[in-house]
């Protein structure tokens, strides 16, 4: 059963577009659309997000690249101000947009009062201006729980594959943060060490290359 929106994080923004079924964009919301828009340290690298409404959750996924658009870049005419006029320009002011590249890793379900990870490909498309929320720390947990309540981390591959330029940077800082969660323990803690330390020398051989 799907889960609910409920306990989210703070609004990001919402999908604008998506180039494959799992790799999506979202347009940060800022001061011209919301009274709060988020800052900064609301949506780095590796951030955990859902992608929901006040109906229905669709997916779990992790920030994996930003774009910043700015119009007035690309004007090469004479220019009076360096800042653009709100008043005489609205457009242009409008056009300044953050992009946000997100790779969907699953979603979040519910069985009785227990919310649950199912991680993978979702197999629904995610609609055009659904809101993107960040994940807080029990959502993260929750995601990583399976349904017999047991440590999962079945995306791994996926991530690898699917998170773009940076994607072995991407796997490794989220297998480090899951390490010093607490959350797995014993042999799943083991196996989460290993990966780490696999991926660390990757990322150290490519750099010396």
């Amino acid at each position: 059963m799907s889960v609910q929106p409920r306990d989210r994080g703070r609004k990001l923004g919402a999908v604008v577009k998506s180039n494959s079924h799992c790799d999506y964009v979202v347009q940060l919301s800022t001061e011209r659309d919301v009274i709060d828009p988020p800052t900064t340290s609301d949506y780095g690298f590796g951030q955990f997000v859902t992608l929901e409404t006040e109906q229905q959750h669709w997916a779990v996924g992790i920030i994996y690249n930003s774009q910043l658009f700015n119009p007035a870049f690309l004007n090469s005419g004479p220019q009076l101000t360096s800042a653009p006029d709100p008043l005489f320009t609205p457009d242009l002011i409008q056009e300044t947009k953050t992009l946000l590249n997100v790779v969907l890793v699953g979603s979040l379900a519910r069985q009785g009062k227990q919310t649950y990870g199912q991680q993978g490909i979702p197999r629904t498309v995610v609609p055009v201006n659904t809101p993107v929320y960040c994940m807080n720390t029990k959502q993260r947990h929750q995601f990583h729980l399976n349904a017999e309540n047991q440590p999962q981390f079945k995306y791994y591959g996926h991530l690898l594959s699917c998170g773009g330029a940076f994607a072995t940077q991407l796997t490794q800082q989220v297998l480090t943060e899951l390490s010093h969660s607490g959350l797995f323990t014993d042999a799943d803690q083991r196996a989460l060490d290993v990966l780490c330390k696999e991926l660390t020398w990757k990322n150290t051989l490519g750099a010396m290359g």
